[in-house]
């Protein structure tokens, strides 16, 4: 009777780790432990993180900076990049928001100075300060570059 409780247990336990998780939510960041995919930089920056996800594969990669990030796709050659799911701390709060409908302003100090800092809402970028949007932040960091 011992035998087969701890059988069960055993079959329990181990269906639970065998649970296929989604492959294009937030996956989970090992602060100061991961890597830019790009610079190799330490992932820290709680306000400017972003990660990518390969919908297909469900593969991430986290970046340090935005700017990482668009660079990487352009560098990379990435062929799926306008499959890809791009997230982004929210600036203000530390929330996992989509980066491609997320605003931006373009003042902040960021780890690799390339300044934009994503929100979730316009109403929590200081005013006066520019709003742009995923495309303007691409062309951007892009132009940067160059």
């Amino acid at each position: 009777m011992i035998r087969f409780f701890l059988l069960a247990l055993l079959i329990a336990f181990s269906q639970t780790g065998c649970k296929e998780h989604s492959k294009t939510d937030v996956a989970k960041v090992h602060w100061d432990r991961d890597m830019c995919a790009r610079c190799v930089m330490v992932v820290s920056d709680r306000k400017n993180t972003a990660q990518v996800r390969d919908p297909k594969t469900g593969k991430k990669y986290m970046f340090d900076d935005i700017g990482c990030t668009i660079l990487w796709f352009k560098e990379e050659n990435i062929e799926w990049k306008d499959q890809a799911i791009i997230w982004i701390t929210d600036f203000s709060t530390g929330e996992w928001i989509d980066a491609r409908t997320a605003f931006y302003d373009t003042e902040n100090i960021t780890p690799m100075a390339y300044g934009f800092s994503a929100h979730k809402t316009k109403a929590t970028i200081k005013e006066g300060q520019e709003i742009v949007d995923f495309t303007e932040v691409t062309r951007r960091v892009i132009k940067i570059e160059k």
